[in-house]
């Protein structure tokens, strides 16, 4: 199994790129908490999963509670770190039962949770969901895509290397 974390940390108008160690985090209390020991500004998460999903998770200083955003809610059935970060940030989503039950087509992803969390940053919603959908984007792909749109695309790209 593959996992990255990758923050992008905003100060002023200067961005900063870190590695995130989430694979022994217990919840995202714990995301959370390493997230605001890189900036009192604001702070976007990426984590990434064998290239089967992605989860955005936002703080801010004006922010008491982050915001999160999961490219694909089937995930919290799958994955044990997926369910450990994210499934009380995403209470009803958990209530999935099978993949039966849920809208998307067989293969593609259902998104969940604040699509519009990186609308001031140059990524709307739907310009999210499009990323999201695209055929052949990797959440690699999706998260370079929203780093540029946000003014961090070097900085990022350069801790990605």
């Amino acid at each position: 199994m593959t996992t990255k974390g990758i923050a992008i940390a905003r100060d002023g108008e200067r961005w900063t790129a870190h590695d995130l160690d989430i694979a022994d985090m217990e919840d995202l209390d714990a995301l959370v908490d390493a997230m605001h020991d890189l900036s009192s500004g604001t702070v976007i998460a990426f984590v990434e999963e064998d290239d089967e999903y992605l989860a955005i998770v936002r703080i801010g200083a004006q922010d008491p509670d982050p915001k999160v955003f999961l490219s694909d809610r089937r995930v919290l059935l799958s994955s044990d770190l997926a369910e450990r970060l994210f499934a009380d940030a995403l209470p009803s989503m958990v209530a999935l039962e099978d993949d039966s039950e849920d809208d998307a087509p067989v293969g593609q992803a259902s998104p969940v949770g604040d699509l519009d969390l990186l609308a001031d940053l140059g990524t709307t919603d739907d310009a999210l969901l499009e990323l999201i959908a695209e055929e052949g984007m990797l959440p690699a792909d999706v998260i370079s895509a929203v780093s540029e749109r946000a003014g961090a695309g070097e900085i990022f790209d350069e801790v990605r290397g």
